[in-house]
């Protein structure tokens, strides 16, 4: 059975890609088209035909992965109130100015826009030299004021606090020990802390 968060995600993407015309993939996160990514996650093969209901577009700050857009998430190459949705995941930590990039990205979206964003944070440093830097980690809290100008916020913690924990060790490469993890952090109540890998977030201009 699949996780909460990762129940969220299948639901928030699905309702994006069903919903709207225009779709931007700031960084490629969706990871679901080899020919224009660093990497390509075949768990996620299930969104490619719901591809043909859209205008799905990459967009990344260089072109070595062969994005449909170069363009700075600090100064989006849209016009105000032009887009329908917006995909950032695991982005936001390697911007100079996250703040920024969300007010940007507040700034694109059409009136009832989407965004799903997903932010990291107890996890570990992982810069790509020569591509990105890593400089954030995202509270709660700071979720909150990132996306306050947004007119809902629905947030999803990704993992608990003993999954949390087992991810940032040798076992973490081990779905058997992070769900045997997640077992735990459920029955134990660790599943509600606020000690977890990161956010999956959807949210409502």
């Amino acid at each position: 059975m699949k996780a909460i968060w990762e129940q969220f995600f299948d639901e928030k993407i699905t309702k994006i890609f069903n919903e709207k015309k225009v779709v931007i993939d700031i960084g490629g996160g969706l990871r679901i088209i080899k020919e224009k990514n660093n990497r390509y996650d075949p768990s996620r093969a299930w969104i490619e035909p719901l591809l043909k209901n859209v205008e799905y577009k990459i967009l990344d700050p260089v072109p070595d992965y062969n994005p449909d857009i170069v363009g700075d998430i600090h100064a989006l190459p849209f016009m105000d109130n032009s887009t329908d949705a917006i995909i950032c995941i695991a982005v936001l930590e390697h911007v100079e100015n996250p703040l920024l990039a969300a007010q940007e990205m507040l700034r694109v979206l059409k009136p009832g826009g989407y965004l799903f964003v997903y932010v990291p944070f107890l996890y570990y440093y992982h810069a790509e030299i020569g591509y990105y830097k890593d400089f954030w980690r995202f509270t709660h809290d700071s979720v909150q004021y990132l996306f306050k100008d947004f007119s809902t916020v629905e947030v999803a913690p990704v993992r608990g606090a003993i999954e949390t924990l087992i991810r940032l060790t040798p076992l973490g490469r081990s779905n058997f020990f992070l769900r045997s993890a997640g077992f735990f952090d459920r029955i134990l109540g660790y599943a509600k802390t606020k000690q977890v890998s990161g956010y999956n977030i959807f949210v409502v201009k």
